[in-house]
């Protein structure tokens, strides 16, 4: 990746850090789930609103560290209008871009941003913690956990 595009991605990141989008309780949602990384503290609840297997409307609250609040804040803005289907193929691409990479960045929009992340493994369950959670909500569950299940 080149460094303008880099820096480019930073600033994005940023920008959704310091203003989030969607940052509010949504009094009509349908679903809620409540998403909690235990190792850096994240906690985040997203409430989405779904009819007819549309996603009319979806926020979170809660808090976290720059990366998680961004990841949460353009995953709102992107899932937004969007179907269940979509929802749950868009997780799918996105976890694979943060988790072993590459996927057609293009294709990502600016969920591309996260990219990178895959480079520095502790960050890779702050930038997945508000997908895991808006997974669970999608599903009727009440909460997800970036916190490894031992068996």
């Amino acid at each position: 990746m080149s460094d303008d595009l880099n820096e480019l991605y930073q600033e994005v990141i940023l920008d959704h850090s310091r203003k989030p989008r969607n940052f509010h309780v949504l009094p009509e949602a349908n679903r809620s789930a409540e998403g909690n990384n235990p190792l850096c503290g994240d906690r985040f609840t997203v409430f989405l609103k779904v009819e007819d297997g549309v996603i009319q409307g979806i926020s979170f609250q809660g808090s976290g560290c720059a990366i998680s609040k961004a990841s949460a804040s353009m995953m709102t803005d992107y899932l937004k209008g969007k179907t269940v289907a979509e929802a749950q193929k868009t997780f799918a691409d996105y976890q694979k871009m943060v988790t072993t990479g590459p996927v057609d960045e293009e294709a990502m929009g600016k969920l591309a941003a996260f990219s990178g992340v895959r480079h520095f493994p502790m960050r890779v369950k702050c930038a997945i913690l508000p997908w895991h959670a808006m997974m669970a909500g999608l599903n009727g569950q009440m909460s997800a956990s970036t916190e490894e299940k031992e068996s």
